[in-house]
């Protein structure tokens, strides 16, 4: 089926998968997943003596058994081009999400302008509004207070608060009310992008949540069946070369340059 059916019809199995075991990709996801698709047809020459060797129709996580995904097959061997697919299509989801800090830069420089005019706008409307309230004034000159593009959305969320608290001036002068949430989104949306253009820690999204269960979901299957095919074929180099960990083993004999020492993985 195509990638996006095998992600729908997947996503309540990797999502029940408990938070301490999803694991994030330790190898590009690209290459786990081809490398998967090899293992799929490799393992189905031996599919019966892996069978025979207790291969299991489902895997224990911890004390929970992760459930199969309904309408697809049960054993290890037949559901992993379904998981495989569950994953690229999370993948590409987050993938649309990533921000390089090239690319977040650019888009900062995209988008500030608007956002300190919407600052400044703000600030113009407010204190005329609230001008024949003290306390409100003070509040207004408070949150002014500052400079830097990370002070701007700081205060474009709180005047967006600020205005939401107190409508009843801002309606004498036909305040434009939607600015208020404007105001309250642009913040959220340049807050990551600034931290993103300016290198700092990748932020955690529930698009890259849901990627790594998704991997965490295929990568049970795949290690279920590699671990299975090196027990059954440990005397059998030409079946066992099948059930090992290609990408890992390249880049490990790369690193050991005129070593051709397999890490048995």
């Amino acid at each position: 089926m195509p990638d996006r059916e095998d992600y729908d019809a997947c996503y309540d199995a990797f999502m029940a998968i408990p938070a301490e075991e999803v694991k994030a990709p330790e190898i590009p996801v690209e290459s786990a997943i081809q490398e998967n698709e090899n293992l799929y047809l490799w393992s189905l020459d031996d599919k019966d003596a892996l069978m025979a060797a207790g291969l299991p129709d489902y895997w224990m996580t911890g004390d929970a058994t992760v459930p199969t995904a309904p309408g697809l097959p049960e054993t290890s061997i037949d559901s992993l081009t379904a998981r495989n697919g569950a994953c690229r299509t999370a993948e590409a989801l987050w993938k649309r999400e990533q921000h390089t800090p090239q690319d977040a830069q650019k888009e900062w420089e995209e988008r500030a302008p608007a956002a300190y005019e919407l600052h400044d706008r703000l600030l113009h409307d407010f204190r005329y509004a609230f001008r024949n309230n003290q306390q409100l004034l003070n509040r207004v000159s408070d949150i002014s207070d500052g400079t830097g593009d990370a002070d701007m959305i700081q205060d474009l969320s709180n005047l967006a608060a600020l205005g939401e608290a107190n409508p009843e001036p801002l309606a004498l002068i036909n305040f434009d009310v939607t600015l208020l949430q404007l105001a309250a989104t642009t913040a959220d949306e340049l807050a990551i992008v600034l931290a993103q253009a300016n290198g700092e820690k990748e932020i955690d999204s529930q698009v890259k949540i849901t990627r790594d269960r998704a991997y965490t979901y295929m990568k049970q299957a795949a290690d279920e069946i590699k671990n299975c095919g090196r027990y059954v074929f440990w005397k059998n180099e030409a079946r066992l070369k099948g059930y090992r960990n290609i990408y890992r083993n390249k880049t490990y004999n790369r690193n050991k340059s005129g070593d051709n020492t397999d890490s048995g993985e």
